[in-house]
């Protein structure tokens, strides 16, 4: 009973969601004359069946919250014709239940002031914010005493995947690295598998397959592993062993960033060891 009363919610939310939007939508903006007279100043329902190529009956359906199936195809149509932002779009597809869309948004160079403020503020948690190309876009500085400099890195090098299997440091870094690497590449997978067909995608697993006889065999597995929290321990050239609790957090923005947070294990001296790299 849970269940379809769920099921009943999101349609409703759905149905209303899209009367708020056709409220909104004005004639002159879709190209449509507001010479005639009109209720509302938004569209009716039969102007946004007829833009979208879809039936009128159908779309009132959809507007009286009926449980009825809508495609991707429908779905791009009306956020097409409704004029809907990145956030509506990727709203529109959780309220019709669909994955969502597969284009991936070009590479953010940077994070906003206050991010990049959290990333200070963890002074001693090596913390990076990745995107979903896996490329470090912000850092702290206990993130560069650990993992290297990176304003001294390009974009390529600074891509966490690309530097496991590039860089060599990273086999020192690592004690158990075969076993690390083995699962960073399921991770990535994971977590790129609806940009399977992105032509960046592509190329990057074709150049670093060139690169990395392991990345080449480990990728030919197609073995999957979630990205949950997990323990880490490197073997810093400096400081020696740490030990760190690593937490992922999606950047509640709908950019698609991640941050990622190395926290001193509590039960060892990872944290004094910390202070010492920082203050050297």
């Amino acid at each position: 009973m849970t269940s379809l009363n769920n099921e009943k919610h999101r349609y409703k939310e759905l149905a209303d969601f899209l009367k708020t939007r056709r409220a909104r939508t004005l004639p002159s903006q879709v190209g449509l004359s507001s010479a005639t007279r009109r209720r509302t100043p938004g569209l009716r329902r039969e102007e946004v069946a007829q833009l979208a190529g879809i039936g009128l009956t159908w779309y009132t359906w959809l507007e009286q919250g009926r449980p009825i199936h809508v495609s991707t195809q429908v779905i791009e149509s009306l956020a097409r014709v409704l004029l809907l932002n990145k956030q509506e779009r990727i709203h529109l597809y959780l309220l019709a239940n669909q994955p969502l869309p597969a284009d991936i948004p070009g590479c953010q160079g940077t994070v906003s002031p206050i991010l990049q403020h959290v990333l200070d503020s963890l002074i001693l948690c090596p913390s990076l914010v990745m995107d979903q190309k896996w490329n470090v876009i912000a850092w702290n500085k206990a993130a560069c005493l650990i993992f290297g400099d990176f304003h001294e890195m390009n974009l390529r090098e600074r891509n966490i995947v690309w530097a496991m299997f590039t860089d060599h440091k990273y086999k020192q870094l690592y004690g158990d690295w075969n076993l690390y690497a083995k699962g960073l590449v399921g991770r990535f997978r994971s977590m790129c598998g609806q940009y399977i067909e992105d032509s960046w995608l592509t190329q990057f697993i074709d150049d670093l397959k060139m690169q990395s006889t392991e990345f080449n065999l480990w990728w030919s597995l197609h073995e999957i592993e979630s990205n949950k929290e997990i323990y880490k321990q490197l073997n810093h050239p400096v400081a020696g062993i740490l030990d760190f609790e690593v937490s992922n957090f999606d950047v509640s923005d709908n950019s698609g960033l991640k941050l990622i947070v190395h926290v001193p294990l509590s039960e060892t001296d990872t944290a004094t060891k910390m202070k010492l790299l920082l203050d050297e």
